[in-house]
């Protein structure tokens, strides 16, 4: 669902030699090693979402409260994520992000290559399935039984729209700025509030949409659901991408 920034190690801060741009991928970190953080990162992320909603649904009646714990869980979980395996892989969990990030370095900026967007986009989803099938286990559900949680309605495309869209403004505005440092807080804290503020409760990631679907529990989503829901993400991966251009635009340079 993120990126964030490459960890300066003690070996790599005493190097002076260039380092890469904020929002690319770290540096000697072999892509087998990027790929399994992104896998496992992934994986625990949709543990969190689908596990906290079910034991949330198993507390309370009360379907604010179910939301909040749900919620809440996700915030603090994505931040630890984010801190812990970012060094890595740049904890994208998120084939939006990553796609994101493969386009910028196609137009000249940081970012992944064509054949680690191959790598990481699969990992993602693998582990987002994987993480989904440990949720159900861990609460005693069947470990594979397909939602039947229908998100078809218009308006919750539009939430995912927004909720992809501002993602990918924050994650990429950070970047331009320079301060990814605070991505584990700020990434975390937008989800956490995209929860609420977007009618579709912010899934804003492909990898985890898809994860979902496979569990029939408070976070599951319809397969039918799934294909709409990642076109819509995509929009807002085009719709984030084109604020980042409009409101950091690089300035000029004048010389008398």
């Amino acid at each position: 669902m993120t990126a964030t920034e490459p960890a300066a190690s003690v070996a790599i801060a005493a190097d002076t030699s260039p380092q890469p741009a904020p929002g690319a991928t770290p540096p000697r970190t072999p892509l087998i090693a990027r790929a399994a953080a992104e896998l496992v990162g992934t994986a625990a992320l949709v543990a969190i979402v689908v596990g906290s909603g079910i034991q949330a649904t198993d507390l309370t009646d009360d379907v604010a409260l179910q939301l909040l714990a749900n919620s809440t869980a996700t915030v603090f979980g994505l931040g630890v994520l984010i801190a812990l395996l970012g060094p890595v892989s740049g904890a994208h969990f998120n084939p939006a992000v990553t796609l994101a990030e493969w386009w910028t370095a196609r137009r000249g900026g940081a970012g992944v290559s064509g054949r680690e967007l191959a790598v990481y986009v699969p990992s993602q989803i693998v582990g987002a399935i994987a993480g989904a099938v440990l949720a159900d286990a861990m609460f005693g559900e069947p470990l594979v039984k397909w939602s039947m949680h229908d998100r078809s309605a218009g308006n919750l495309f539009l939430g995912e729209v927004v909720a992809t869209a501002g993602l990918i403004l924050l994650i990429f505005g950070l970047a331009r700025t320079d301060r990814l440092r605070f991505a584990p807080v700020a990434v975390a804290s937008y989800i956490g509030a995209a929860y609420w503020f977007t009618s579709s409760t912010s899934f804003a990631n492909p990898a985890v949409t898809i994860g979902r679907a496979f569990t029939d529990t408070f976070a599951g989503i319809a397969p039918a659901s799934v294909p709409a829901f990642i076109g819509m993400q995509l929009i807002g991966v085009v719709v984030g991408l084109a604020l980042v251009a409009a409101i950091y635009m690089r300035g000029e340079t004048h010389t008398e």
